[in-house]
């Protein structure tokens, strides 16, 4: 993350994201493949590491092998096959944007850290190990279980998130960078999918 002034000298933070060139490698239709989609490519990758069949499905829309393929279904009409996205080209200063990745890996985390329980209290009255543990878990001998659901320790962290309502303040054309309001998903130089 970083930030930046606005007009009126308010320092606003964001996060600056690399968005393209992304390169058009299928587009599909309701006739052949049942519902109509654009799959862009992003990212370099050599044909040492690129599978056989990926290397073929490149092949086919004259691209080298890229790193990421991701679909979306918005705009499969207004795009040819091989056409290069550019930052420019997408985004505009001022448009609203979702922003999907894979949140940081935390580990094996408890309750406190993971739920945001407050722990069973105060070091008084006998309690010298159990400042941060869940306490009670509830049911008596009727049903002799723990819920599923129950918030309890585990991990962490991983999983796909979807930050909505990021504004574009600054697209920098030159470079493809795009500087959105806000954080978005994961660590630094992992990959993000933008919608608009």
């Amino acid at each position: 993350m970083t930030s930046v002034f606005s007009a009126e000298g308010k320092n606003i933070p964001c996060t600056v994201i690399e968005a393209g060139p992304c390169v058009v490698t299928q587009i599909k239709n309701e006739e052949k493949d049942g519902y109509s989609a654009v799959q862009i490519a992003y990212g370099e990758k050599s044909e040492k590491h690129t599978s056989k069949s990926l290397l073929g499905h490149f092949g086919k829309s004259g691209v080298t092998p890229k790193a990421k393929l991701v679909e979306f279904k918005e705009f499969a009409e207004e795009v040819t096959l091989g056409q290069v996205l550019t930052a420019a080209d997408t985004f505009v200063e001022g448009d609203w944007v979702d922003v999907v990745g894979v949140s940081k890996g935390k580990g094996y985390q408890g309750v406190v850290k993971r739920h945001g329980f407050a722990g069973v209290g105060g070091q008084t009255h006998g309690q010298h190990n159990r400042q941060r543990k869940p306490g009670s878990l509830g049911a008596s001998s009727y049903p002799s279980r723990v819920f599923k659901g129950k918030r309890l320790p585990g991990q962490t962290g991983g999983e796909r998130v979807k930050v909505q309502n990021l504004k574009v303040l600054k697209v920098i054309a030159e470079n493809n960078l795009i500087l959105v309001k806000g954080s978005v998903p994961g660590a630094k130089g992992t990959y993000v999918i933008i919608e608009k």
